[in-house]
């Protein structure tokens, strides 16, 4: 066992405080990791706050991580002392489902095992990345290339593969037209990857107050939802839509934007159920979907096109004593585009 610092939520709704946690011994095939980076998610704020239910406390939040390698167990084959690598959303799962042997461990007929607010098959709760120091089976740690600094790598951990799974999903590319609902934490990485997809990419976002930004992220077109001339010029323009956005939806309005077969999917989740009049697909043969993060293999494949294409996310470095603030400012849309924690000052 190893005693590290780290940030925790002590309860529910809790501002986040400084404390220790234990993490295990570095066993057979186990990587002990260094954390350098760790993004801050909104599904870190709703985690803590039991916004999509009960929740494990204290928590640590955190499943955006970058960091280096300082140990190694006997059996670990992928990883040595100095590799840079990074974790996401889980690290464990049952490894022999059909979805697991597959590479799609994120669904996991048995659950796979969140980097925390969850329990290992150790039977102790999982800690996340607002801490020093991490120990993960070396089979759900990705190595981070050399093109992508540690930094701007971090969020793409959840941020950039829980779009880039999608998009490569569902064949964005060369001849199709891509919105992205938000222009978010999330929101800008579809952006960016869709455009190196070669998609034609718009961005639907509530106001026109960060068009700017995001055609020099790489949208073609940027229209605000706000306004009803959207939804009848566009009617009917869109192969894929994906909606990046965690508050409840006109899905309705959003169906209506995509062309015949078109897909929207979802990667945001609303704390709230949400209503639809199924005309809204039967009209059109549409798809209204979900995704939800990548597997191992996918989330390498997601860094390894981000490093060639040049792609990191557009971060706020923080220290860990503006955690708090950060929640609030993400909470009211004040970041451009993800804040970072420098956990050298925890």
């Amino acid at each position: 066992m190893t005693t590290v610092a780290a940030y925790a939520a002590p309860a529910a709704k809790a501002p986040l405080e400084r404390t220790t946690i234990e993490r295990r011994a570095v066993g057979e095939s186990d990587v002990l990791i260094d954390i350098k980076f760790a993004g801050i998610c909104h599904s870190d704020i709703h985690q803590v706050r039991e916004g999509w239910g009960e929740a494990i406390f204290p928590m640590v939040p955190g499943h955006e991580i970058a960091g280096v390698v300082a140990e190694v167990g006997p059996g670990v084959t992928r990883f040595q002392v100095g590799d840079r690598v990074g974790v996401g959303c889980m690290v464990d799962s049952c490894r022999e489902c059909e979805n697991c042997r597959r590479g799609e461990e994120q669904y996991c007929l048995k659950g796979m095992v969140g980097t925390y607010n969850a329990i290992g098959k150790d039977g102790e709760p999982t800690y996340g990345g607002y801490s020093e120091k991490i120990v993960v089976d070396e089979n759900y740690v990705v190595r981070i290339p050399d093109g992508l600094s540690l930094d701007v790598a971090a969020p793409l951990l959840c941020a950039g593969i829980t779009t880039y799974s999608p998009l490569s999903h569902w064949n964005a590319g060369p001849g199709k037209k891509v919105a992205v609902v938000g222009l978010g934490g999330l929101g800008h990485m579809a952006v960016k990857i869709a455009h190196a997809m070669g998609a034609e990419v718009t961005v639907l976002s509530q106001s026109l107050r960060k068009k700017d930004d995001g055609l020099k992220l790489g949208a073609d077109h940027y229209h605000a939802t706000s306004d009803p001339k959207t939804f009848e010029e566009l009617a009917g323009t869109f192969d894929l839509i994906v909606s990046t956005v965690s508050a409840p939806m006109d899905f309705g309005a959003l169906l209506s934007l995509l062309k015949t077969d078109g897909a929207l999917v979802n990667v945001g989740v609303p704390e709230e159920p949400v209503s639809l009049n199924l005309f809204s697909v039967i009209g059109g043969r549409k798809t209204l979907a979900g995704s939800m993060i990548g597997g191992i293999r996918e989330t390498q494949e997601m860094l390894d096109f981000c490093a060639e294409h040049g792609i990191g996310a557009e971060i706020e470095p923080i220290s860990a004593a503006e955690i708090n603030e950060a929640y609030e400012r993400v909470l009211a849309s004040d970041v451009r585009y993800r804040f970072v924690i420098d956990t050298a000052t925890i």
